[in-house]
């Protein structure tokens, strides 16, 4: 007797060839080789999306050699809900490619009620961290990072935790995330100190946020940490959305995120500029976009969220082609100076 089972939904078998499809990249100067390309369950995993078309991401992602997927505990929403969703898929999909994936996740941000749901105490990251592997099913996850600096707890204390954690078994690797470059100096010395090295910094990094820049690369570059980008497409301005304006049913329109009306009309000019450079690559403006960040090799992989397998495949092309020539480099200044 057969199901009467529409979905589309088949048992998921990972291609072969996987590895051909991808190009990877040292993390510092560490044993770690992380995709060019990373994927973040940030948005689109929380209860409030399809799981099916999640499913199909991280397949679609696995199928190109993705094999970094990133999370944090308050992911969703609701908070955790991206973890359980992806725990979900892992088990059904992915446990037995186990010793093939980088899973990390992340604590520092609010996450529940009381003094050790937030920020950089041991109890918070600790506790937190136990509760993101239960959620995602695993015994450990590959890499644990602390969110973003905290103000009032010592950074012995919270580096001191990070180090408990390996010790533990709890992460194979931990890093931070939105450090500043003088914090970022104090915390890899005091990580090294103690016998666990940070292996990565991920930090927000496109064309339009260039803070990284300013020390931050030299710094990690120095210390052999890896350096990982979010919001490579800065919420979707540096794609082909805005090029004639601001369409009606877009994220500035609705004003529901991040990224503002406002902040796109304000870069309406570069956006189009780098357009026509981009097109004149032969490659979509986020293509050329995630290409620019990955032309500086100290950087070891960008992280991408997308909404659709689609969108991922086609983040991928930008892969294809990563060298500029000098006049293209100058003509991206010009645009991004202006």
């Amino acid at each position: 007797m057969e199901i009467n089972d529409k979905s589309g939904y088949t048992r998921y078998l990972a291609k072969d060839d996987r590895y051909q499809q991808m190009k990877y990249r040292r993390c510092g100067r560490s044993g770690v080789q992380l995709p060019l390309l990373s994927l973040g369950l940030w948005h689109n995993f929380g209860h409030a999306d399809d799981l099916l078309k999640g499913q199909q991401i991280l397949r679609t992602a696995f199928d190109l050699g993705i094999i970094h997927f990133d999370l944090a505990n308050n992911y969703g929403p609701p908070f955790g809900s991206a973890e359980t969703n992806f725990g979900r898929l892992y088990k059904e999909d992915f446990s037995a490619h186990r010793d093939e994936l980088f899973i990390s996740s992340k604590a520092g941000y609010d996450m529940w009620p009381g003094p050790f749901g937030n920020f950089g105490s041991r109890k918070y990251l600790v506790n937190s961290l136990d509760q993101s592997l239960k959620r995602m099913n695993l015994d450990y996850v590959d890499l644990f990072y602390h969110h973003r600096p905290d103000p009032n707890t010592p950074l012995e204390e919270t580096m001191g935790a990070l180090d408990f954690i390996v010790r533990s078994g709890r992460a194979l690797y931990v890093g931070i995330s939105n450090y500043p470059d003088d914090q970022a100096k104090k915390a890899i010395a005091i990580l090294k100190d103690l016998g666990t090295p940070c292996l990565i910094h991920q930090a927000r990094y496109s064309m339009f946020d260039r803070w990284v820049e300013k020390g931050l690369m030299n710094t990690l570059d120095d210390n052999g940490v890896g350096c990982i980008a979010f919001s490579p497409l800065e919420q979707g301005m540096l794609t082909n959305k805005y090029i004639k304006g601001i369409p009606e049913d877009s994220r500035a329109a609705k004003g529901m995120t991040y990224l503002q009306r406002e902040t796109v009309e304000a870069n309406l000019s570069k956006i189009k500029g780098l357009h026509a450079i981009a097109e004149a690559r032969g490659q979509s403006l986020s293509d050329m976009a995630i290409a620019w960040l990955l032309k500086d090799e100290r950087l070891t992989s960008v992280l991408v969220g997308v909404s659709s397998a689609e969108q991922l495949r086609a983040n991928v092309k930008a892969l294809d082609n990563l060298s500029f020539e000098a006049d293209e480099l100058r003509q991206i200044a010009d645009i991004l100076k202006s």
